[in-house]
Parts: structure tokens; sequence; C-alpha cells
């Protein structure tokens, strides 16, 4: 998977001037076998399964707020809605990019589109969360 950020450098801890509405990144990958829904267990036919194009859809929102996150800090997916309208078949390029739409509070949402050449493939929101990395794992682990 090969990835490209727009946007660096850090800022002050608050979400709206660590990530600016627009920040955008894009991630791309070749659709092999293992990517398929009959691989992933999400259908019969050997094309991109919609649970690969989620997760390269999430990807890009990850990659859009990498370099600009706090230390200590990260986000979590929280809410998703996707459209996925045609297939993608093996050893084509899938390319996602998300585009951060809106920010509230803790809370980024981004803008997500995935396409093969000129076809849009899916398309859809992704809202991701910032939060406190250790002290996350450590509620989900049950230490706190």
């Amino acid at each position: 998977m090969e990835q490209e950020q727009s946007g660096a450098g850090s800022g002050p801890p608050q979400p709206e001037s660590v990530f600016p509405p627009g920040l955008s990144a894009r991630v791309e990958l070749t659709v092999g076998d293992a990517d398929t829904a009959q691989a992933v267990g999400s259908g019969d036919v050997p094309v991109l399964g919609t649970p690969r194009v989620l997760a390269l859809a999430e990807a890009a929102t990850v990659a859009a707020t990498a370099s600009r996150l706090p230390a200590g800090m990260t986000t979590v997916g929280m809410r998703v809605e996707l459209d996925h309208r045609v297939p993608t078949p093996v050893g084509r390029t899938a390319v996602a990019l998300a585009r951060l739409a809106k920010v509230d509070g803790r809370r980024l949402l981004f803008e997500v589109a995935v396409t093969e050449g000129s076809t849009t493939v899916a398309e859809g929101r992704v809202e991701r969360v910032l939060v406190d990395r250790h002290r996350f794992v450590e509620r989900a682990l049950g230490s706190a």
C-alpha cells in the first residue's frame, strides 16, 4: 500500500488547529486474491470485497492525520457510511482519497471516495475521534 499525505508539522493540541478542514491523504491498493469478497468472507465473487474497500478508505483517513497527531494521541474509527457501487477485479488499483470535512471537538468527519481509474467504486463518510492512545488501550484491555 502506498500513501501520500498533504499537510505536515504540528501545532497546539486543539483538534481544530491541528487538523484543519481540507486536510487530505490518498492510499492505493492493487487488488490481490486476498482482497476479494471470497477471501474475506463477505461474498462469493472474486472482486474487491466491501470490507477491504472500507479498510482502504479508513487507511486514507489515518494517513491524513498521522503526521499531525499530538504526542500520545491517536484517532479511532467511530462511524462509517459507505456506498460500494462498482466491482473492482483482481489486478486493478483502487485509490482511496479522504478529505477532512469537519472538526467538532475531538470528532473528525472525513468524506471518502474510492476510485479505480476514472470510475468511482465507493464513496461515503468516516468519523474518527481523537483519543489518548495509552488510556484507550488500557480501557480496551480492562486495565482502567
